[in-house]
């Protein structure tokens, strides 16, 4: 990706842990690299096909100038966040804060923090099989859609399908959810539980039936193994509710771990299902 770089911003703000440092203030330096596509912008010499680096300049002084932090790792974050949500076109940022001088008692040139930030494309599985199930499905989009830190949304068509697992229950409505976040992986998941129990689900029988279903399935091409997180989900590819509503979406996608695109993996077990059926 092309990246439009900012170096040493010379920015007064009132930033650090000390009162003389909130009350007086001081310089800090600011260094963006901004990754966007800059292809557009190259063959028609057309500023607004880009990301306008003296609007960036401006935005990055008036925001440390109107905020104030106790640390310079606080204005990375709140600063990185801003700055991509402001500007359409910005994809991923890297952003160092320098202190000058900072006071600790013995001669330092600067301390700096550096942060890379940016969108990241997500794709979830979502369920329903109780009550108005498109209707619940239809309330999960809108409350991912208010999440500030979550944009471009995109939706499969909905497939009704039989229940996995645990059987003796209705069936589901399923369907596939593209977005680009800026939440971690561990932070959409509290996100999405969340929604899940603003909707009403209940985890009472493992693979039971619920008003809602939210599940990460990719993040990025990013690979998750944690106690209450993996990603890719673990058992997607034995799923057909799960990579038929994907198929409708991202086809090409490759899993990280079985290096084979969701295509691919759908196809497979459709041909698995049907050879187990004519063998029975």
């Amino acid at each position: 990706m092309d990246r439009i770089k900012i170096q040493n911003l010379e920015v007064f703000g009132h930033h650090g842990v000390f009162s003389e440092e909130t009350k007086l203030g001081q310089k800090f330096l600011v260094n963006a690299t901004m990754y966007t596509n800059t292809r557009a912008a190259g063959y028609s010499d057309d500023l607004e096909k880009s990301i306008n680096y003296g609007e960036v300049c401006h935005f990055i002084t008036g925001y440390m100038q109107n905020h104030t932090f106790k640390l310079i790792e606080a204005v990375a974050e709140h600063m990185a966040q801003a700055m991509l949500m402001e500007y359409p076109l910005l994809q991923k940022l890297d952003l160092e804060i320098r202190k000058p001088w900072a006071p600790i008692g013995l001669p330092l040139e600067n301390v700096s923090v550096e942060i890379s930030r940016g969108w990241h494309t997500v794709y979830l599985s979502a369920g329903s099989n109780l009550g108005e199930r498109q209707q619940f499905l239809r309330a999960a989009v809108r409350l991912l859609q208010e999440c500030s830190e979550i944009r471009n949304l995109k939706v499969s068509k909905l497939m009704e399908t039989a229940p996995y697992g645990y059987t003796e229950q209705p069936a589901f409505l399923n369907g596939a959810i593209e977005l680009e976040t800026l939440f971690t992986p561990q932070e959409l998941l509290i996100v999405i539980h969340k929604i899940e129990a603003e909707l009403g689900r209940e985890r009472v029988i493992h693979w039971g039936p619920r008003t809602i279903d939210l599940d990460i399935v990719f993040y990025d091409d990013e690979i998750v193994a944690e106690s209450e997180l993996i990603i890719p989900h673990i058992d997607m590819q034995n799923r057909l509710f799960v990579l038929e509503p994907l198929y409708m979406l991202c086809p090409g996608k490759v899993h990280p771990v079985l290096h084979k695109t969701v295509a691919q993996l759908r196809q497979e077990l459709i041909s698995k299902t049907q050879n187990k059926w004519s063998n029975e």
